[in-house]
């Protein structure tokens, strides 16, 4: 079997990993098609994995836009995916790569599995442009990898015929627990006296003024007793700038630059609380049973110890005070996002329906 993987973002990279190893593993080919949509944190990701791309299109610009990305990805992608014709094509999530490498292999009329298909949020305008991505990638898709039963549903709801869903985890939290074990250490020292608050923001439509607020609050929070937070950075200057000008300088508070998965897990394993508006971090929080405070006005990935707080300082605080006020108690591990297992759930069902495929060709 022949699978070609299309990403070009460190979360893409994370969440198909597994899939890739796994693949790789059981003899298949499993080719990476690197959109290049996120240049160094990418390549950071791949690195972390031992991964390399068999096509790297490398179209990061600076200040590009959407639909310049979406022409590019569709433009560089056509000559390969013609000339290899894998079995699959493969995209991961809700990014603008993930959409227009969807579109690109329609084009090429081969057929497309979605991983961790079926999130929604119901409005269009958040997150953006990630609730349209996906909702455009199910109707070009053959075979839906859905996380939880709940994606499954919205699905359902649209109209995806039931045998072409299968549900099986997310595969983050399989990226998630393989690095765990390894107990890796944090980038920087941890004061074991003091309740460590990990912190990160990047969403594109909190960035008219949403930033501002929760990089406020998080300097408030900061200058509490007995707290350290972390804030690890994106690379985008419109998302980090917020965070660095409240939080520069301020004492009980470390920011750093955007940072491989083994160090982001390191330190995950080891947060009282996490803030957060990636969809990625709180369901790993989850599967660690870390608390979670939303920093968006709502979250299309419910499930676990997660509190949506949206960017209102005064409710972010009041939320982490009563985290942080109330006495240490076990860790819970939740597995609504997944057990691990996600990556050999969603290789068997495309080596299941390898077949079918091959019959339906032969009978045209």
């Amino acid at each position: 079997m022949h699978l070609a993987c299309v990403l070009g973002t460190r979360p893409e990279a994370i969440k198909l990993a597994p899939v890739i190893r796994a693949a790789r593993a059981a003899g298949h080919r499993c080719d990476i098609l690197s959109t290049g949509q996120h240049r160094e944190m990418l390549r950071q990701a791949l690195d972390g994995w031992g991964l390399e791309p068999a096509l790297d299109l490398a179209l990061m610009r600076p200040g590009q836009g959407l639909s310049a990305l979406a022409a590019g990805v569709l433009g560089g992608l056509e000559p390969w995916l013609e000339q290899h014709r894998p079995d699959w094509v493969l995209v991961q999530g809700d990014t603008t790569s993930a959409m227009a490498g969807a579109l690109a292999s329609f084009h090429a009329r081969l057929p497309l599995a979605h991983v961790e298909a079926g999130l929604r949020s119901g409005d269009l305008d958040a997150p953006f442009p990630e609730e349209a991505n996906r909702s455009l990638i199910a109707r070009l898709a053959r075979l839906h990898f859905a996380p939880t039963a709940a994606a499954r549903a919205h699905l359902r709801r649209e109209g995806v015929a039931d045998e072409a869903i299968r549900v099986t985890g997310n595969t983050g939290v399989d990226a998630l627990l393989a690095v765990a074990a390894e107990r890796p250490l944090p980038p920087v020292p941890l004061d074991g006296a003091r309740r460590l608050v990990l912190a990160t923001a990047h969403r594109r439509e909190s960035q008219d003024g949403g930033l501002d607020r929760l990089a406020a609050a998080l300097a408030r929070l900061a200058a509490r007793p007995g707290v350290q937070l972390v804030v690890a950075l994106h690379r985008n200057p419109a998302a980090a700038h917020p965070l660095r000008r409240a939080l520069a300088g301020v004492p009980g508070a470390a920011l750093l630059p955007p940072l491989a998965h083994r160090d982001f897990v390191a330190l995950l394993c080891r947060a009282a609380l996490v803030v957060t508006d990636s969809g990625g971090v709180q369901e790993e929080a989850a599967a660690l049973g870390i608390p979670v405070l939303v920093a968006r006005e709502e979250t299309d990935r419910p499930g676990g110890p997660a509190e949506v707080v949206g960017l209102d300082g005064a409710r972010l605080l009041a939320a982490a005070e009563r985290v942080l006020d109330a006495p240490p108690a076990p860790l819970r591990p939740c597995l609504a996002h997944g057990d691990g297992r996600a990556a050999g759930r969603i290789l068997r069902a495309l080596e299941a329906a390898l077949p079918r495929r091959a019959a339906r060709a032969a009978g045209a």
